[in-house]
């Protein structure tokens, strides 16, 4: 990747041969050294331009006149954190302000695809983030999005991304591979498109991430994995774990805000044995209030080891075995010679904090307060103009028709906790004067996807079980993955049309309407996806969004978090779109109302 990895190596020999001092030198540490799987005691680090020239049990032969010393009084040493797989924008933060977030908590390489921006922008949405990624003080790779939109013909995106758009920018300064392949049945039935990207990628010597969301493990997932997709971060049980680990799929047990896939999955090497330098860890998405008050993969590891792992060998998965998939352990994933001086220093490996962050050979944290100055972004006029709505809506565009009948059935989307797969349910619903009515006993209400790119005018409607709402109310957000258009759900079809507009006039964000009011609000301006403000603000707005589910009557882990999948067309079994109601499981629109039959 050109001069990402520049470096003078006769420096780094110089400083370790005593002929030149260090920058830094660290003393007295203990030396989490997992490309062997010891803990070395009484190890000092000589550091110089960023990278660690000695590592060993003296480093006073690099010690100058203006050397600066610390003393890691006994601590860990332990390689800086990556994660293997995110979106920056899950957290509603740009990139600047997440990595000012994670920074604390001893992410030091983050993998990140920005296929939400993309689709609200394009290859110049993915230019942007690519552009600011470069200047963290931390490593921030980024993979060109694979599907935009995630399902051509099912929905409606800002923008698009096709295989000439691949091989233009597979080989940007920053650039690690192809994002995850979601289009699981295109790569399956050999779509030319979808095989097309994937070509360009591996004949640039990057990697193909993987994004096989079914549960059905037959010949569509050996078709997936014979395609070329190399890792995968959909899978939630132990057999999906271990099918992927046998088909040479690198494994990423996803622990995030709403998604929480390790315990069962770590079971194929805990109960069954499995080779482990095929797992890793990765996030895939954290709300910012999670980065703000529980961590972030520094909380992946505290669980990650709460699930009868060593120690060790959870620092692996979120160290070396991702250095070594991405072909970066030359560079990264390990305290040895040569590599980027990421270094932690952690009291207590079985409640893993780090004390102390050294990015890029630079103390850049310490005691969970980030050090550093950040960058100044200057984001251009058109990422703050996304919401572009035809006109104010009105309540009766909420309304579900239903003439001549006193109850239909329809098919419904039920969310499940902590899990990003829905279920095709089908619930019968009372009319009343024409109109669908829903049934908060049943917990049913109303769900709604409003066209935000293109000024169409198109709202689609269904219905929603899971979220437990039994007061008047309505939430709607500008983050609704991937084509990221308004959804709002709700059980009063005036306070819907109410969030919509309110959304339109601030630019994008999310929004809570109760009894005819804001009661929880987080703005959104850039892209109708993040927030430049710090991730403590942001969660404090976000706080205000989560209130408002409970103020409705839900009490969910992270319904924000799946009231934004609601419309992800390539994660079965049931979505709405802004074309209409997909059975994602066979990959076609179905109708609302499933029942004509009249009900006395």
């Amino acid at each position: 990747m050109g001069k990402f990895w520049q470096k003078d190596s006769r420096l780094i020999v110089d400083c370790a041969m005593g002929r030149h001092p260090a920058d830094l030198v660290i003393t007295n540490g203990t030396w989490v050294c997992v490309q062997t799987g010891e803990y070395i005691p009484n190890t000092q680090i000589a550091i110089i331009d960023g990278r660690i020239a000695y590592i060993g049990p003296s480093a006073a032969h690099t010690i100058g006149e203006n050397t600066e010393v610390i003393s890691a009084d006994g601590n860990y040493l332990v390689p800086g954190l990556l994660d293997a797989h995110m979106h920056v924008e899950s957290g509603m933060l740009t990139v600047t302000q997440f990595v000012r977030a994670v920074l604390p908590h001893g992410t030091t390489g983050m993998f990140i695809d920005p296929h939400e921006i993309a689709n609200v922008f394009g290859m110049r949405g993915v230019k942007l983030m690519v552009e600011e990624a470069l200047k963290q003080p931390n490593h921030v790779f980024v993979e060109i999005p694979s599907c935009v939109p995630s399902a051509p013909g099912f929905e409606t995106p800002g923008a698009s991304i096709d295989a000439k758009d691949v091989a233009d920018a597979i080989r940007w300064e920053g650039v690690i591979g192809l994002g995850e392949m979601m289009n699981f049945p295109g790569v399956a039935a050999s779509d030319p498109l979808v095989h097309e990207e994937m070509e360009i990628t591996r004949l640039a010597s990057r990697r193909i991430g993987g994004h096989y969301a079914s549960p059905d493990l037959g010949l569509p997932f050996y078709g997936y994995a014979a395609g070329g997709p190399q890792d995968d971060h959909e899978g939630t049980r132990t057999e999906d774990a271990i099918i992927r680990a046998r088909s040479g799929m690198k494994v990423m047990m996803r622990y995030g805000s709403g998604w929480l896939d390790v315990a069962e999955q770590v079971k194929a090497i805990t109960d069954h044995g499995l080779e482990a330098r095929n797992f890793m860890v990765c996030t895939d998405d954290s709300h910012s209030a999670t980065l703000v008050y529980e961590g972030h993969m520094d909380r992946v590891i505290r669980h990650t080891i709460q699930q009868n792992v060593s120690p060790m060998l959870a620092i692996q998965m979120a160290t070396i075995n991702t250095a070594e998939y991405f072909d970066l352990d030359a560079e990264l994933g390990q305290l040895a010679p040569g590599r980027y001086a990421d270094i932690l220093f952690v009291k207590n490996l079985n409640d893993f904090h780090a004390e102390l962050v050294i990015a890029k050979g630079k103390v850049v944290a310490k005691d969970g307060k980030i050090l550093l100055n950040e960058p100044h972004i200057d984001y251009p006029q058109w990422v703050l103009n996304s919401v572009n709505i035809k006109q104010p809506l009105t309540a009766t565009q909420f309304e579900v028709i239903a003439n001549g009948k006193t109850s239909v059935t329809v098919n419904t989307i039920e969310v499940i906790e902590s899990q990003a797969p829905t279920r095709h349910i089908q619930v019968r619903l009372p009319v009343m004067n024409g109109k669908v009515q829903i049934d908060s006993e049943k917990g049913v209400a109303k769900l709604a996807l409003v066209e935000r790119h293109q000024k169409s005018g198109r709202v689609q409607l269904g219905f929603v079980a899971g979220f437990g709402f039994d007061k008047k109310c309505a939430i709607a957000s500008t983050v609704a993955h991937d084509s990221h258009q308004i959804i709002v759900v709700g059980t009063d079809d005036e306070y819907m049309a109410q969030a919509v507009n309110h959304l339109a006039r601030i630019g994008g964000g999310q929004v809570v309407i109760f009894d005819g009011r804001v009661v929880g609000e987080v703005k959104l301006p850039i892209a109708g996806l993040m927030s430049n403000a710090p991730a403590e603000e942001v969660s404090r707005q976000a706080a205000t969004i989560l209130d408002g589910f409970e103020q409705c009557g839900c009490h969910m882990n992270n319904p924000n978090m799946q009231l934004s999948l609601l419309a992800l067309v390539v994660i079965p079994e049931l979505r709405l779109t802004d074309l209409g109601l997909v059975d994602v499981n066979n990959f076609r629109f179905i109708p609302l109302i499933v029942d004509e039959q009249q009900v006395n």
